[in-house]
């Protein structure tokens, strides 16, 4: 785990869980305590849903200099911050220090894997592994070879996830954002869109999604969705009867300029949405009813 912030510690934690010994590195003094803090309060509940018995938290090592945190890697899942600068000096670093055959995941949210690799020696075995907040509980990683990565690499990284129950999917093409997250900005566009003309509410435009869809979502995702819609002649039923109204609400989506006005109206609609209650407070409230989410399925 080169870089062990937020998301580096819950990544470490998730691996742990999975019996895999961790070997961490990070510049932060505050580094070892955070990823302390992680694996502790995330262990009651990894265990829950699915770790091994036999893992042990403690099977890790830490190190702020990564280089040193790197020998007898055999898998490199790097988390350091979201700017193209830094993650190229830092994957030319692990590139340097590591066997050619030594897969490096980068956790980049929407950074393209042909620029991070541009300063490595063996860009063909640098790829993304992008999870979704937090990754100890959110199985979806998105994995991108992009133009330089190797057919191997991206096979091994989609085969390492998947054997550590993760839903690893592969992205075919390099786009800025990868998947998930274009779908996301394309959904909050409009979101933003229908508070700025005063269609409704920030609490419940949220609620429409949450109370809506959101909930069919965490089952199937939009095609198979609409394929249902179809009834039993399925998606082609859906494309010939349903396609035309949909694409003129496509034609009236909205393209927002998000000034300080809107802006405005979005901070003051999430306080009052989620009732004044803290960012720790609701991320405690979203990780239970994960949990539950994910046991549910689980049974199902």
């Amino acid at each position: 785990m080169i870089g062990a912030g937020t998301i580096g510690a819950s990544w470490a934690a998730y691996f742990l869980s999975r019996g895999l010994p961790v070997s961490a590195s990070d510049p932060s003094p505050g580094a070892p305590d955070l990823l302390r803090r992680m694996i502790e309060n995330a262990w009651p509940t990894l265990m829950r849903l699915g770790g091994k018995p036999d893992a042990d938290p403690n099977a890790w090592t830490f190190n702020a200099d990564p280089v040193v945190a790197l020998e007898g890697a055999d898998f490199v899942q790097e988390s350091a911050p979201e700017r193209l600068d830094i993650k190229q000096d830092l994957l030319a670093r692990i590139d340097a220090a590591l066997p050619p055959d030594v897969v490096i995941a980068s956790s980049t949210s929407g950074l393209l894997a042909s620029r991070l690799s541009e300063r490595c020696a063996h860009p063909e075995r640098v790829v993304i592994g992008h999870p979704f907040n937090p990754p100890h509980l959110i199985p979806l990683v998105e994995v991108v070879g992009g133009a330089k990565a190797s057919p191997e690499a991206v096979a091994a990284a989609m085969a390492i996830y998947r054997a550590i129950g993760k839903h690893p999917i592969e992205i075919r093409k390099e786009v800025p954002g990868h998947l998930a997250n274009r779908l996301q900005a394309a959904l909050w566009r409009e979101a933003v869109h229908l508070v700025a003309e005063g269609v409704a509410s920030v609490a419940d435009v949220d609620a429409a999604i949450s109370e809506g869809p959101g909930l069919r979502w965490a089952l199937m995702g939009p095609h198979t969705t609409f394929h249902l819609a179809g009834g039993e002649g399925g998606m082609e039923h859906f494309l010939h009867h349903l396609l035309p109204a949909l694409e003129s609400w496509w034609m009236d989506l909205g393209d927002p300029k998000v000034d300080a006005a809107v802006q405005a109206m979005l901070v003051a609609g999430v306080a009052e949405g989620t009732g004044g209650a803290t960012t720790g407070e609701l991320a405690q409230r979203r990780d239970a009813a994960l949990v539950r989410l994910l046991e549910a399925r689980a049974a199902g």
